[in-house]
């Protein structure tokens, strides 16, 4: 199996509760490393999209927009604002 580990990702912050307030994603890893430790729900479809959204992009098997876009869908629905830069 050949990973990804594409600079493809766009980054963006989450907002998120507690001491650290903001939460900078910059890569496929990352992203699956905040959905796997600390998300405030575990059980929601946009979630559990996401997970595997993140496990495939970091495979190759989908390009990393993909996987950048079901974590915004997972964040909106856990209510967790998303601060994005526009290139």
């Amino acid at each position: 199996m050949e990973w990804c580990i594409s600079e493809e990702f766009v980054p963006l912050m989450l907002v998120v509760s507690g001491p650290e307030k903001y939460k900078l994603v910059a890569s496929l890893v990352q992203a699956a490393e905040m959905l796997t430790v600390g998300w405030p729900i575990d059980d929601g479809d946009e979630y559990l999209i996401a997970i595997r959204a993140c496990r495939d992009a970091i495979r190759g098997e989908i390009p990393a927009d993909d996987a950048r876009a079901a974590l915004i869908r997972a964040a909106d629905e856990a209510g967790m604002s998303v601060i994005t830069a526009v290139h």
